[in-house]
């Protein structure tokens, strides 16, 4: 019989989860790591990196922390030759800038367009190819709910997120044959430090609560479960997926309850 309680576990699997410092991707590193994966913390911000695989030995986990800047092709590179290819890559930073369309910068469209996107890019491309070589492997990159739905000051933002996963099936069926799996997660709205401008307005993060089914914005570790799925056997079958962890955000219609 199928071994089904072993499903989930990852240990003696590598993990490189990128924004680790930080919101969804420090919850994502200590997840996996929760569940038996050797992780590397990495971020653009080195010491918060540090403070996160801190945390992670300190409850009896295996991480090591990793310098690592997206927006850098030879950064990314050098982590690659410093840690080979892992098992699991995890992406998570996002950049927006809250404007209209016809008041965003050529400078604002670039710095938004070079992480979300390129930045995604940069990662899949280089540890994809090791992964494809290898034979397995499983990549997982966080889009967003404005992939689907957008509101006025999400344009650019929003074509980042939907570019991702257009990006990431197109890989899918690219890295099928070779037994790479990839897939992208959209959560709704999450308590980070991307989101702090909304969480200082009590009318707009209420606003927001109120939209979702569930009547709450979701915490970064809300996310994990989906990361550990899709890192694992569990997801054996499941690739080029689009993965809602939205509170049902995009299934109900408005905001607005009819009397019934």
């Amino acid at each position: 019989m199928f071994d089904y309680r072993s499903m989930f576990d990852l240990t003696g699997k590598t993990a490189l989860v990128v924004g680790a410092g930080s919101g969804i991707g420090e919850a994502s590193a200590q997840g996996l790591a929760a569940f038996g994966a050797e992780v590397y913390a990495a971020d653009v911000n080195a010491e918060a990196a540090e403070a996160t695989a801190d945390g992670i030995m300190e409850n009896g986990g295996k991480a090591i922390a990793i310098g690592l800047d997206m927006l850098d092709s030879k950064s990314v590179a050098a982590v690659a030759e410093g840690i080979g290819t892992p098992d699991v890559l995890v992406s998570t930073p996002s950049v927006n800038v809250r404007k209209p369309v016809l008041e965003i910068t050529d400078e604002e469209f670039d710095r938004i367009v070079d992480l979300n996107l390129k930045g995604t890019f940069r990662l899949v491309r280089q540890f994809g190819r090791g992964m494809a070589e290898r034979g397995s492997g499983s990549i997982i990159a966080f889009s967003s709910i404005r992939a689907q739905v957008v509101e006025p000051g999400q344009g650019v933002y929003a074509a980042t997120k939907s570019g991702t996963v257009q990006m990431l099936r197109a890989l899918a069926a690219e890295l099928g044959p070779s037994g790479v799996r990839v897939n992208a997660i959209a959560p709704g709205v999450v308590e980070t430090p991307l989101t702090a401008q909304i969480k200082d307005s009590p009318d707009w993060y209420g606003s927001y609560a109120e939209k979702s089914i569930l009547g709450r914005w979701a915490q970064p570790h809300e996310m994990v479960g989906m990361v550990v799925y899709l890192a694992s056997e569990a997801a054996s079958y499941v690739t080029g997926g689009f993965m809602l962890v939205d509170g049902g955000w995009t299934a109900a219609d408005g905001r607005f309850t009819p009397p019934l």
